[in-house]
């Protein structure tokens, strides 16, 4: 029977454990990563589009101002919907680092370092939990287990710089607070995470709403910890609307599907209103607080449907173009769910948070009283993270994050009973079963590697390549030297091409900027000479591909006879000029001859 310890929050041996466990981490992410980090080669587009962003911040735009004016610039820009506070610590460190390493530099070490602070800090509350709750060598696992996830380490490695390491920190400080002996304080905090959460990233409402669900079952388990709820949603209410102000200001009042807004403040203050009112007619029946739960819920449904009814049925990306979503959203890879996953990523995502679940239930069933309820809640706030999950898998970080606790104890569990047994054919089998744990994916890797490669369409050494192979930067010098204008390119090069040069782009992967995006696509897919027209109608410069890039290859596998399809085969049409770069980029670029207006008649 395990029994309650909640040890000191911050002990000096708990943190020299966590800071060596995560030492050894930096140091071989800093090894791995290497060439990319020298070479600037990001992990995803957004990474790049988010210094594009610090950049112009640092560089005078409005704080209030979150336009990339420099995509769709013939129709004034996109608004992006990503939220200021991300970045706050990356212009930070920038600002405090450029007097003594130049700006270049400063801006390096802030986008190698603010991941790993972040990967730092969530490390620390995922170890504090086991911590506080079941001992030192479970601290010491968790951080080993989260050392060895691959979805959480990609979210929290060097160079990645957009807002999903913070999501991560802000689940795992919203369960750190369930551990609080203050009813109070520990509720405030859970409101407050959240609020920031939904002010980062509005994807986290589903697991938001699964936390206030259980803190609602506290109160209907015990009347006496209906604080938790009510002083929860009191917090998020308060702090959204802060926080709105802070980042949003008054000056767009629009309703966006993306990000908090007027409506997502309206449906916390009406939860807020409604449980403070219920809370203070307890003691009550429980038809009563039942009737409030649903007044509450049901109210700030209405409310969305009522104010924002696309946003109640379809979310962010209800808006788009049906030739966006399909030949875009639809290959987001990240963003669909598990079973569009190659086997080893959904073997990644999947195992550890399940065995976790596992784990949870049986660490409920062993504890009694307080440590029985927490244990209890835990379990049922990472079945609900597992299941978004299942649905998008980037939110898999935030249920591998949650994973690692209870994972933590299953493994010592494991390792206690591996340690008591006698024959080794046994204890080598069960060492296996406890490498599988940690390390999913690895055997069906083996089994990958193990078997025949098949031949692309194009040939072994013709398959497509990610955006970071094709070596844009490398061609900044020639970009410099061009007039500057609106360059035509694929969506996953675009962000770097505006980070090497100040030329313009038609568009990139954001969904606030899909009628551009459906301009690009229908483009590439179209024949050539309508390619021309639509250029020469937005006055665009140049076009810029990579021939072997896999989203060149997919408008190449949907038209074969369209523009990039063209390009992708090297048949360039007469109208563009090759632009010699001089250096082996992979990238192809050319300028686009200006229409000539036929003669006047006489």
């Amino acid at each position: 029977m395990l029994i309650e310890r909640r040890r000191k929050a911050f002990a000096g041996e708990f943190l020299i454990r966590v800071t060596i466990a995560w030492g050894v981490v930096c140091a071989l992410l800093l090894l791995v990563n290497w060439s990319a980090i020298s070479t600037l080669r990001f992990p995803d587009p957004d990474d790049t589009l988010r210094l594009i962003q610090v950049r112009d911040l640092m560089a005078g735009q409005g704080w209030f101002d979150t336009s990339q004016y420099r995509i769709d610039a013939a129709n004034g820009g996109v608004l992006m919907h990503w939220s200021r506070l991300v970045d706050v610590p990356l212009a930070l460190v920038i600002l405090l680092l450029t007097p003594f390493l130049g700006s270049a530099d400063a801006e390096l070490s802030a986008l190698v370092a603010v991941p790993l602070i972040t990967l730092f800090i969530a490390m620390l509350l995922a170890a504090r939990i086991a911590w506080r709750l079941m001992g030192d060598e479970e601290a010491t696992l968790t951080s080993l287990v989260i050392a060895l996830s691959v979805p959480l380490l990609f979210q929290l490695g060097p160079l990645r710089i957009d807002h999903h390491g913070w999501q991560v920190v802000c689940a795992l400080v919203a369960v750190n607070a369930l551990m609080a002996r203050s009813a109070v304080v520990g509720a405030r905090v859970v409101g407050a995470s959240l609020a920031t959460w939904l002010s980062i990233s509005i994807e986290g409402l589903p697991l938001a709403a699964a936390i206030l669900g259980v803190l609602a079952l506290r109160w209907l388990r015990a009347r006496n910890e209906r604080v938790w709820l009510v002083a929860a949603i009191q917090s998020l209410a308060v702090t959204s609307a802060a926080l709105f102000l802070l980042t949003r200001g008054l000056s767009d009042l629009a309703v966006y599907c993306d990000a908090v807004g007027p409506v997502h403040l309206g449906m916390f203050a009406w939860g807020a209103l409604v449980l403070t009112a219920v809370s203070r007619v307890e003691p009550a029946p429980r038809g009563i607080i039942l009737g409030g739960f649903a007044l509450a819920g049901g109210g700030a449904l209405g409310l969305m449907f009522l104010a924002a009814p696309n946003c109640a049925t379809g979310g962010g990306f209800a808006a788009l173009d049906p030739v966006v979503a399909r030949y875009w959203h639809a290959n987001v890879l990240e963003g669909m769910p598990i079973w569009r996953q190659s086997l080893t990523n959904a073997l990644q995502y999947a195992v550890t948070p399940v065995i976790a679940l596992i784990a949870a239930i049986n660490l409920a069933s062993r504890s009694h009283d307080w440590l029985r309820r927490f244990w209890s809640d835990y379990a049922m706030i990472l079945g609900a993270a597992f299941l978004v999950a299942i649905f998008v898998s980037r939110a898999g970080a935030v249920a591998c994050a949650l994973a690692a606790p209870p994972l933590a104890w299953q493994l010592r569990e494991w390792l206690r009973s591996i340690r008591t047994m006698k024959r080794p054919a046994p204890r080598m089998a069960a060492m296996v079963g406890v490498c599988c744990a940690l390390l999913p994916a690895f055997p069906a890797m083996l089994l990958t590697s193990a078997m025949p490669a098949r031949a692309s369409l194009g040939g072994a050494g013709d398959a497509p390549v990610k955006a970071v192979d094709c070596r844009v930067q490398d061609a900044r010098a020639t970009l410099a030297a061009l007039p500057t204008g609106e360059i035509y390119a694929p969506l996953d090069i675009a962000p770097e091409l505006l980070l090497v040069s100040d030329h313009s782009v038609l568009a990139t992967g954001h969904h606030r900027g899909h009628e551009a995006m459906k301009v690009l696509i229908e483009t590439a897919i179209g024949p050539a000479d309508e390619a021309r027209q639509a250029l020469a109608a937005r006055g665009t410069a140049y076009v810029a591909l990579c021939p072997h890039l896999g989203e060149a290859r997919m408008y190449a596998k949907i038209a074969p006879d369209g523009f990039a399809a063209q390009l992708v085969r090297g048949e360039v049409p007469s109208w563009l000029d090759p632009v010699e770069i001089g250096v082996p980029t992979g990238l192809e670029l050319y300028r686009i001859k200006p229409v000539r207006s036929p003669l006047p008649h006489h």
